[in-house]
């Protein structure tokens, strides 16, 4: 059949566009023995590269496909030697890939890391921690490290200190006003780093610890008008104490407690008893930066949702 007259028979030129690919969830646990005294690291790695693989999408040809089954052992070989902290062990995967592999431009590497709490009295024993979870995500663009640190997972709750009220109503409305009210959240946040920071000179196992204290913090001791402020003031207090954290994003689910009607049984409720909803939810979700900052780092790119 002719193609109709003034248009052209030629195929459209088809190239490709970006990719990358490696190893997903790589389940690691190692366990240091160095004493009696064993201490544990659980965690799930990405890797994932970027580079000179047209040849194999458009060929089949694999001479520079680094197999994802190599990215596995390496992960694994690295772990001999130790984890430290997940930043740096996605710092050294990333090292090792760009400067071993001269086709390997840079990456994707993610991390999330587990808590177990030693049993007391032991020193081999431990029970899951299923409170948080601890992520990293470094991006290696153009010979440029993007690094995003950050906690999900982290439940917290208020029971008094919190109030809603003064928001606009039509004829759909039917929540009520009130000056005390029940808190309750699932923290995810992510923090990231200035562009210009010398990411090798950072203790990032304390930086954690205290970007999670800054967080728990502000969420206590706002008395709170609505979730967005305590949301706002809980990224503010990280990036106003560490001057290389340039941007925190937060995505907080309202977890409603709503109150009981206790009447039907001849009985009052000083907000004491709730019933507490799974679902539907309200979820807040923002970022808060440092002034200056560009918000449209290319590494958001890559996180799936909000933060």
């Amino acid at each position: 059949m002719q193609a109709p007259a003034g248009e052209s028979t030629d195929a459209p030129r088809i190239v490709l566009g970006r990719n990358q690919y490696g190893k997903a969830e790589i389940r690691l646990v190692k366990v240091t023995r160095d004493t009696a005294r064993h201490s544990l690291e659980d965690l799930s790695i990405t890797s994932q590269l970027h580079g000179d693989f047209d040849a194999a999408h458009t060929q089949g040809d694999n001479a520079h496909v680094v197999a994802t089954d190599t990215q596995k052992n390496t992960v694994y070989a690295f772990a001999r030697d130790g984890v430290g902290s997940p930043e740096a062990f996605l710092l050294r995967l990333e090292q090792h890939f760009t400067a071993g592999f001269e086709w390997v431009t840079g990456g994707r590497w993610a991390a999330e890391q587990y808590f177990w709490n030693r049993i007391s009295g032991h020193d081999h024993a431990f029970a899951k921690d299923k409170s948080e979870i601890r992520t990293a995500l470094l991006l290696s663009v153009g010979g440029g490290r993007q690094l995003v640190s950050g906690i999900s997972g982290l439940t917290v709750l208020k029971s008094t200190g919190s109030e809603f009220h003064g928001f606009p109503r039509d004829r759909y409305t039917t929540l009520a006003e009130t000056t005390d009210r029940i808190l309750a959240t699932d923290v995810t946040a992510k923090w990231r780093y200035a562009p210009e920071t010398d990411l090798s000179a950072l203790d990032f196992n304390a930086l954690y610890a205290s970007a999670r204290t800054l967080l728990l913090d502000a969420f206590a001791g706002t008395h709170s008008l609505a979730l967005q402020q305590s949301m706002y003031e809980m990224g503010k207090a990280v990036i106003a104490a560490h001057p290389e954290i340039v941007e925190v994003r937060l995505s907080l689910p309202n977890n409603h407690h709503f109150l009981v009607d206790l009447a039907p049984f001849g009985l009052d409720n000083p907000n004491e008893v709730f019933f507490a909803a799974d679902r539907p939810y309200g979820l807040i979700e923002a970022s808060v930066l440092r002034e200056g900052t560009d918000p449209e780092a290319h590494v958001w790119n890559t996180v799936g949702g909000f933060c």
